[in-house]
């Protein structure tokens, strides 16, 4: 069996037996949008649980939150239309008064060139700000009730109007991204990022989980504390095309889309596997070994206990955290991160070795990817070369059970 998985820009392939039991994962099938931008219009002309741009007072400045590249949201073919109607439904609005707020939560703030490949070329005017969660100005409206401080961009909090445009993926421990997470991790104080990450340890902060995960309802909170009036939604297929288009009041919105999204990303399996060969979905999923955490997460979902997981991650801009690089390299084996992050002070960045450690002291990992396979050792994981991985593996099992997920970083389990 010949197997193409995403890696990067391009693909890897595998070889399998055909004499193995393989089952292959991927996103289910679903038509995308003939025409998104007819779906963003009629998502704003019905907008779930909240007016309309042109029910609204005219405000006298918009601010609207967008991802960095980190995220494949489509924000160059959304905001210009989004851009247009606001000056249509506000004529006294000037370009001067409407600022577009790039948010990577605690990713670099965007340079020129990652401003360039994000934004169209035609931005009406608009300002443009590229959050910094270290050292942006900030604006403060309280804290949410779980403790949260509610601190996000001055230049976005100014604003009477606050937009913002996401999409809405499973996510390993916020349940599913999108509504104002744009805003309350996109564009929020260290702090802020922080404490409501801190929530992540409740058991019951699990992919896929809305209303009893605390870490999503934290999240609601603070977008409402924030004044985020509306959010513009998408959910993407396999091939980063929109299948669906949404606008309204943030929480609404997001679990509109949630239903939507698990019907492309939620996985039926019904017996754990031996042996999982996880593709995180190519770039920009696999851009940085932060960022592939999460195909590992997914893989795990249908492992049996002590199964043999391989991540293919690419990995093209390194490492991606050198809070998380700092803080695994202190250790000589998961086990012992695992402990220290347990019995110690949440950290962001730090988390993420805990993310990792979590599966690495359960499962024998092994990740195939272009990083320094001295780098990778650095961060208590195992480097290998997948073919040669599988082949190994397939030669010490009797009659194994194989799965290989293709787009993991986007997708969850669930069992039959």
């Amino acid at each position: 069996m010949h197997i193409d998985l995403k890696y990067g820009h391009g693909y890897v392939s595998l070889e399998l037996p055909d004499s193995v039991h393989v089952d292959v994962f991927e996103p289910n099938p679903v038509e995308p949008l003939a025409d998104p931008l007819a779906a963003l219009h009629a998502a704003l002309d019905e907008p779930l649980g909240c007016l309309r741009l042109e029910d609204r007072p005219a405000p006298r400045s918009v601010a609207i939150a967008v991802p960095d590249e980190t995220r494949p949201v489509p924000v160059r073919l959304l905001l210009p239309p989004l851009l247009d109607r606001l000056f249509a439904a506000y004529p006294a609005l000037k370009p001067q008064d409407v600022v577009i707020v790039v948010g990577g939560g605690l990713h670099p703030p965007a340079d020129e060139a990652q401003l360039a490949r994000v934004l169209p070329e035609d931005l009406r005017g608009c300002r443009v700000v590229a959050h910094d969660a270290e050292h942006s100005q900030l604006a403060r409206f309280g804290a949410t009730t779980r403790g949260t401080p509610v601190e996000v961009n001055a230049a976005y909090g100014a604003a009477e109007l606050r937009l913002v445009i996401g999409m809405v993926d499973a996510h390993q421990f916020v349940g599913f991204t999108g509504g104002a997470k744009g805003v309350a991790i996109g564009c929020a104080s260290a702090a802020m990022i922080e404490a409501n990450h801190r929530l992540m340890r409740d058991p019951a902060a699990t992919v896929g989980a809305i209303d009893t995960n605390p870490v999503r309802l934290d999240l609601d909170e603070a977008g409402e504390l924030a004044g985020v009036a509306m959010a513009i939604n998408v959910v993407l297929d396999a091939a980063k095309r929109p299948v669906a288009v949404q606008a309204g009041w943030p929480p609404l919105v997001m679990r509109s889309a949630a239903k939507v999204t698990a019907q492309v990303y939620g996985l039926a399996y019904d017996a754990p596997y031996d042996i999982v060969i996880a593709s995180c979905g190519g770039t920009p999923k696999d851009l940085c070994l932060y960022q592939a955490q999460k195909g590992l997460n997914t893989a795990v979902q249908c492992a049996a206990p002590g199964a043999k997981v391989l991540l293919v991650a690419e990995c093209g801009q390194g490492i991606g955290d050198e809070v998380y690089h700092d803080y695994v390299r202190r250790f000589p084996c998961a086990h012992a991160l695992k402990k220290d992050f347990e019995s110690g002070a949440f950290r962001m960045g730090a988390h993420k070795g805990f993310l990792f450690a979590r599966a690495t002291t359960s499962f024998e990992v092994v990740v195939h990817s272009e990083l320094d396979p001295a780098r990778l050792r650095e961060c208590l994981l195992t480097p290998g070369d997948m073919q040669e991985t599988v082949n190994t593996w397939l030669a010490g099992l009797r009659d194994p059970r194989v799965a290989v997920v293709k787009n993991a970083n986007s997708s969850f389990f669930y069992r039959k």
